[in-house]
């Protein structure tokens, strides 16, 4: 029997993908101060501008602590759309400077991936950026896209620290400055650092009892100014010390015990150890990224037609080594935790799970998989932190990695011996923020694919190549398929 064969294949994703819903010269991701600057200066020169930026963030992202480390400490007033979107323009007047300029300004918008064609793949029509908002899902083309995603918190495990109130620094500031919207009353801040003296500061500026401060090391560890000032406050820097154990009840933390055996009231911890640069979209990119100590982490490093500015560019490198000051703590945490503290608060999953690299306790676990452990994997080679995500599943939940990322690679290198940044990180993938998928489902798509979806989808004993169906052939190759035929 002879076949037809047109040499078009229907099911081949180049071609597959629409054009975008518009195209600007610089597409500007995230409305701080600096992407605001960035926007502004690019309208100026007369390009396109649109400015993207995900908050309001809605009350359901919050509890996700989604994009940053909020710990169940909002008010309900972060469920009210109208007044979370007043605020932000109360809290950041420059946005109306930016739309006098001719920005486009979009909020309440996530910016979930940033697509380009490559070697192996040429589907689209162009460089696009995937944006969402709470009704739908599309396209946006552009010749240049500005990160300035800011930064985001770094988490540390300690007993109880998965109960509502340990949240982090840039969510209490978000929660204080922009969205007048933190329910706590008394805090307890992690950490010693300018982050730390500068988050205790503004809590007293707004009100808020500050009990303490808690630092690992042996005497504080920021500027001398500040330190000065957090004395003459009266509040108490506790070094040497780490979290022995907590109590919570109801609403959450209720109190800490430190190393030493002091017990501190508070109902909220907010872990002040550092930032850490938000490069989640030049993850989801395949875009270079280089370890700098000094600013943070990972930064962004040499992408073609992608600018970062800002904190997500780096910290301000200011000569203190912030990944060495991030290992003292996990470190001081790995002495005083248990073996079933949690690591991974979306999976549930304990640091005696993720260093015997065995799944959560709600997965079976068969004799050969708890004979596995990070050493087993050692002696196979380097520690491959996707390949522990697969199988511990720790950074997999609804924040994806935000509150265990970073630690579970330091405790990682901890464990294996070797330096941070020899094990990289765990990847991104888009969407880098969560996203229903009944939003994402609504791509438009060519007319041309629903004829394929049954190739797509269908079963071995329908299947009939792309380039026959709907044609003389189709009943053929079926027939041949039932008689067996084929082989």
């Amino acid at each position: 029997m002879e076949l037809n064969f047109t040499g078009t294949d229907l099911c081949a994703i180049n071609g597959t993908r629409s054009a975008p819903e518009a195209r600007y010269n610089i597409v500007v991701i995230g409305a701080g101060p600096s992407g605001i600057a960035a926007a502004i200066e690019g309208a100026a020169s007369g390009a396109s501008v649109l400015l993207v930026d995900e908050n309001p963030v809605s009350g359901a992202l919050m509890g996700n602590d989604t994009p940053l480390y909020f710990g169940g400490r909002m008010t309900a007033a972060t469920q009210n759309s109208d007044r979370m979107l007043e605020a932000i323009f109360i809290s950041m007047p420059d946005l109306e400077k930016a739309m006098d300029a001719g920005v486009e300004l979009l909020l309440g918008t996530t910016a979930w991936g940033v697509y380009r064609n490559g070697p192996g793949v040429q589907s689209l029509p162009e460089q696009v950026v995937g944006l969402a908002d709470s009704e739908r899902s599309w396209m946006v083309g552009f010749d240049r896209i500005v990160l300035a995603t800011g930064a985001r918190d770094l988490a540390i495990a300690f007993p109880g620290w998965n109960q509502p109130g340990v949240m982090g620094a840039a969510g209490l500031q978000m929660l204080l400055s922009r969205y007048g919207a933190f329910s706590g009353r008394r805090i307890v801040v992690l950490g010693s650092h300018d982050l730390a003296l500068d988050t205790a500061l503004l809590a007293l500026e707004h009100g808020l009892e500050v009990a303490a401060l808690v630092e690992v090391r042996d005497a504080p560890q920021g500027d001398a100014a500040l330190v000065e000032k957090i004395m003459s406050a009266g509040i108490a820097i506790h070094c040497g010390q780490s979290i022995k154990s907590s109590k919570g009840g109801l609403d959450g933390i209720e109190a800490i015990t430190l190393t030493d055996g002091t017990d501190i009231a508070c109902d909220t911890v907010c872990v002040a150890i550092g930032l850490v640069p938000s490069i989640e979209l030049v993850d989801a990119m395949h875009g270079p990224r280089a370890l700098n100590p000094a600013r943070g982490g990972y930064i962004p490093v040499g992408e073609p037609n992608v600018a970062a500015v800002g904190t997500c560019a780096g910290l301000p490198d200011t000569g203190f080594d912030h990944v060495a000051y991030r290992m003292d703590w996990v470190r001081a945490a790995l002495r005083v935790n248990a073996h079933d503290t949690i690591i991974c608060q979306c999976e549930e999953v304990t640091i005696a799970d993720l260093i015997g690299i065995q799944p959560p306790n709600y997965l079976p676990r068969p004799p050969a998989l708890q004979a596995r452990s990070l050493g087993t994997l050692l002696d196979d080679g380097p520690a491959n932190p996707d390949q522990i995500k697969r199988l511990t599943r720790s950074g997999m939940g609804v924040c994806q990695g935000r509150r265990c990322r970073d630690q579970v690679a330091m405790m990682l290198a901890i464990e294996s011996g070797t330096p941070f940044g020899t094990i990289p990180l765990a990847s991104h993938r888009a969407p880098v923020r969560p996203l229903p998928l009944k939003i994402l489902a609504e791509w438009d798509e060519p007319s041309s694919m629903d004829a394929a979806w049954d190739v797509w989808f269908g079963i071995p004993t329908q299947w009939v190549p792309v380039e026959d169906i709907g044609t003389e052939y189709q009943d053929e190759h079926r027939e041949m398929l039932y008689t067996g035929m084929y082989k």
